[in-house]
Parts: structure tokens; sequence; C-alpha cells
């Protein structure tokens, strides 16, 4: 991972929502910024593209004076590990999209490193060597796919 401010947030972001007993965090926008600083419109992007629903995060925000930002980490439920995200996946996929997926499943012992790796390097923009929108619907396809592959291997090994 590069070392621009993006990433920095992220990260920063990550390990206290990581170190929260409840795996939820409640901040200001403007105090981010602040401590970054960095425009509070840098924070939005960084919430926005780095901590979706695909990633396993629900982001509530207030906005105004006392306006926070609150970001809870979602837990998959043991019974329907995959399903679920098999069933949310589109018709189009962005490499990003794809890899919080992967990352969050992996993250949640779902899948493991080897599955992850595996999963990574099928969705890889080099490996699907065509042209938008055509790779994005393709690895939307393969992600699906295989997840469901996998929600089948693993209830068959009873994991799932």
């Amino acid at each position: 991972m590069g070392n621009n401010i993006s990433d920095i947030i992220e990260q920063y972001l990550k390990q206290i929502i990581q170190k929260s007993q409840a795996g939820m965090i409640e901040l200001q926008r403007s105090d981010l910024a602040e401590l970054f600083q960095c425009v509070p419109s840098q924070i939005n992007y960084v919430i926005s593209t780095r901590f979706s629903l695909e990633q396993g995060y629900v982001v509530e925000s207030k906005r105004g004076g006392g306006g926070y930002i609150r970001i809870r980490q979602m837990q998959l439920n043991a019974h329907e590990p995959l399903i679920h995200i098999v069933q949310s996946i589109g018709v189009e996929m962005t490499q990003r999209e794809a890899e919080g997926i992967i990352d969050r499943l992996r993250r949640e012992d779902v899948i493991t490193e080897r599955e992850a790796s595996l999963l990574r390097a099928a969705i890889n923009r080099d490996t699907l060597h065509i042209n938008l929108p055509l790779r994005d619907q393709l690895r939307a396809r393969l992600m699906a796919q295989m997840l469901a592959a996998l929600f089948v291997a693993k209830a068959d090994e009873g994991e799932g």
C-alpha cells in the first residue's frame, strides 16, 4: 500500500476500530481533517471508498454543528457466510470492490489466506486483460461464481 494521505487515514481508522471494544468508532470529520491536515472532503472520500458495505462497514453520518461520523464493522452471520455477499454482487465490480470483499472474508476467517490469494489472482486487472466495462462485468461474474463454489464447498465440509 502506498503512503498517500488516503491510505494513511484508512489505516488510522482501521486501527482505532480494531482497538474499540464495540467494533465501532464515532468521530468528527473536522477533527480528522485537522489531525491529518487535509480538507474534510478528503475524509469523506476515504470513508466512502474504503468503508463501504461490501467491505463490511456501516457508516452513519450526522451533519451540522455537532455532526459526527459513526463507522461500525459488521460481523458475518456464521450460518450464511458467503451467500449474502454472492447475492449482493451486481453486474459490474471494480478491483477495489472485489478486494474489499476478499479482505473482509479473510479478516473474518471465512476463507483461508490461500483461498484469498487465488481469488485476488483471478480478479486482478492484469489477469482480466480486457477493456472496461467488460472487465468489471467479468470480474463480478467470476466473484459470484467463485464465492458460490466456496460456499458450497464449505457447507459440504460442515464449515458454513
